[in-house]
């Protein structure tokens, strides 16, 4: 009998742990709608500004490059001075990816409150010093998140569009690029890179929760080197330059991430010797 109660009590908390990360994801689609709601209002900011931006000749990164190559006088630096030309080619194509792009927008805007959502949700089962030392969890996680997307937008993007743009297997093929196809290939090396700079925070709780160490990532280093230059040649355009800078970031992210993980295990150390 007393078996049953027992039961029946710890159903009880995995259904209340069920039912609050219900919640938990109800009010983080909320905000996502919210945000995306305000994106597909301002159309013109969200497609011509942010979307067709690198594409453009006045772009910050062409811009920049522009003037580089002037001044070191090596001319193919100066990239996406021609506007590449876009089509479309269903019917409810453009109202589709102003919906589809819209929820993306909404999606990256609301990233930290998403994240303080599954903090929130997780925070209970750590430990009153394992809370103290990861407070800001919240704050690192929203800003390798931002820069891995201005990252991605300013400097992995402009080299991606000039060259899948201008890529030709004959001078008798002209690009004329099917508008869902360019945002499907900005979105996804943007969140792609906004994601893949939360390494050290995908570390950090993995080392807490005891599954990796800063001796297992130190083991594997070739093996990662490996893994991201394969992640590096899926999000960029093939070639080295561009492999090169994504890359490095990543690189450096891994490395800091073995450092964090020592960071964890000595806390853990200490306050296992505190006990």
């Amino acid at each position: 009998m007393q078996n049953d109660i027992n039961e029946e009590k710890q159903q009880m908390s995995f259904l209340d742990h069920l039912e609050e990360l219900r919640w938990h994801i109800i009010r983080s689609f909320l905000a996502i709608l919210i945000f995306a709601a305000l994106a597909f209002v301002f159309k013109t900011f969200l497609f011509d500004v942010i979307i067709m931006g690198p594409s453009r000749p006045d772009f910050f990164t062409n811009r920049v490059l522009c003037t580089l190559a002037e001044s070191l006088d090596i001319p193919i630096l100066c990239i996406n001075q021609e506007q590449l030309l876009f089509q479309n080619i269903r019917m409810a194509g453009q109202f589709t990816m102003h919906i589809w792009i819209s929820f993306i927008a909404g999606a990256v805007v609301a990233f930290p409150y998403i994240f303080w959502e599954f903090w929130r949700f997780i925070r209970p089962a750590l430990y009153e010093n394992e809370v103290k030392h990861s407070r800001g969890a919240i704050f690192s996680a929203s800003i390798l998140f931002s820069l891995g997307i201005l990252f991605a937008y300013f400097i992995i993007t402009p080299l991606s569009v000039y060259f899948l743009g201008n890529y030709q297997v004959s001078e008798s093929v002209e690009n004329i690029i099917n508008f869902g196809s360019y945002v499907s290939t900005i979105s996804s090396i943007v969140l792609a890179s906004g994601i893949m700079f939360e390494l050290p925070v995908f570390i950090f709780f993995l080392s807490k929760v005891g599954l990796v160490t800063a001796e297992f990532l130190r083991k594997y280093r070739k093996h990662a080197i490996v893994i991201v230059l394969g992640l590096a040649a899926v999000i960029t355009p093939p070639d080295m330059i561009s492999q090169i800078m994504v890359c490095l970031p990543l690189l450096i992210l891994y490395e800091a991430g073995i450092i964090i993980a020592k960071r964890v295990e000595k806390k853990r150390e200490k306050f296992l010797a505190e006990q």
